[in-house]
């Protein structure tokens, strides 16, 4: 062991003359273990959130989509890559859709809606428990076909769901409209099908109609282009290798997107407003660790006789120095260590038996806030508050030693 860090040590646990010396310390370690415990806490929380926010929005998102680069539809029967993906055995929902905007007509109310195309065997794949509200999990049946609406469309046109005044009424352009047409219905193809139930009360499903696709290409006037090709994978783990294999076949005139780019704003807004909020702890914790410097100045003053006596051995200025920084790391590490077994004892008990509630009860969607801890983040905080302790310390400990040189000349470094 090393002689700075010998007396680093042995200052760090022993009985300081003036007793105040040992309460600012105390105060520096707690300090940084409680601006280190919240960043663990709080960062853990957002994670738990954002797996909340993000698996609401998940339940009718593909692992991935695939778009057109240029354009809005295409025929996937003039590439023999997506015949190759529907039977790839890592996918396991493969999904043609075809998708645009339409005018939504009932009982003389009217609302713009993402009317969504899909087949019906694409539909059983999905998980009718986080799909549909109420009512049948049915978008075709035997020559018939029916729509699933979002809860917005139904509040705003107030369809019922029964089997008596349920229809609804669906416009779009049609392609060869013409300005001399003297009926401007005339330029929309209009049709009619039953609403056979409503969507659950998500983001994603709030003005979202799913009808049959045949149906959809009926009233858009498509005969064999689609939208996307949607691709729910067996391991969604695996979706980042596969989509740069897909991307590779496909090349420059298909874009490959996995959840993330499928909805980048969403992701950008809860991962920007993480790191603010880490960013202000941060600051905070810098005032705590600030607490070093008096720390280590109070040290300085008081061992002044013992600096005097290892100058007269031979120390020099840089060894005394040593010994102060020492100190400071010290501090911090025993702060920033019980901080993070703190932080993560308090949420691993959060996890486990949900202390802490959002307090909403009668069909909320969330009772206990959700905590979700990531390596990655008790790295982050651990070497964020190391690096800015270290700092601190060292320019503490040279001007801590600088002003005890006002009182006892110590010898420069040769």
């Amino acid at each position: 062991m090393s002689v700075p860090l010998f007396f680093a040590l042995r200052y760090l646990f022993s009985k300081k003359s003036v007793n105040a010396i040992n309460i600012i310390s105390l105060i520096s370690i707690v300090g940084i273990f409680v601006s280190t415990a919240a960043l663990v806490i709080v960062l853990s929380f957002y994670n738990g959130m954002e797996k909340f926010i993000l698996s609401m929005n998940s339940t009718f998102s593909p692992d991935l989509r695939i778009e057109a680069a240029k354009g809005k539809t295409f025929d996937p029967s003039q590439n023999q890559t997506f015949l190759e993906l529907g039977k790839n055995t890592d996918v396991k929902n493969y999904s043609e859709t075809l998708e645009d905007k339409v005018l939504i007509q009932h009982d003389g109310k009217q609302i713009v809606g993402q009317m969504k195309g899909i087949t019906q065997q694409s539909l059983e794949k999905q998980s009718k428990e986080h799909i549909l509200h109420i009512g049948k999990f049915e978008i075709q049946a035997d020559s018939s076909n029916y729509a699933l609406i979002g809860p917005q469309i139904q509040t705003n046109l107030q369809v019922p769901i029964s089997e008596f005044n349920n229809v609804i009424d669906l416009y779009f352009p049609r392609k060869e409209s013409s300005v001399n047409n003297l009926n401007p219905l005339e330029d929309f193809n209009i049709r009619q099908l039953s609403v056979n139930g409503i969507l659950t009360f998500e983001p994603e499903f709030q003005n979202l109609v799913i009808l049959p696709l045949d149906f959809a290409r009926d009233i858009l006037g498509e005969d064999k282009a689609i939208s996307a090709v949607e691709l729910f994978l067996n391991n969604p783990l695996e979706s980042s290798s596969l989509q740069k294999e897909i991307q590779k076949k496909l090349g420059s005139d298909f874009q490959v997107k996995n959840r993330e780019q499928q909805n980048p704003t969403l992701y950008k807004t809860i991962k920007s407003e993480k790191w603010i909020v880490f960013f202000i702890l941060t600051f905070i914790g810098i005032i705590a660790i600030f607490n070093i410097i008096g720390s280590l100045t109070m040290l300085v003053i008081d061992k002044k006789e013992d600096m005097k006596i290892l100058q007269h051995i031979g120390a020099n200025k840089s060894t005394i120095e040593k010994i102060f920084f020492y100190e400071g790391i010290m501090i911090a590490l025993i702060g920033s260590s019980i901080g993070i077994a703190i932080g993560y004892i308090f949420c691993y008990l959060q996890d486990i038996y949900g202390f802490i509630r959002t307090n909403n009860v009668n069909g909320s969607f969330i009772d206990v806030y959700p905590v979700d801890m990531r390596m990655q983040d008790f790295i982050l905080v651990f070497l964020t508050i190391s690096i800015l302790s270290i700092i601190v310390s060292y320019f503490s400990s040279k001007l801590s030693v600088r002003e005890i040189g006002k009182i006892t000349v110590l010898k420069s470094e040769e």
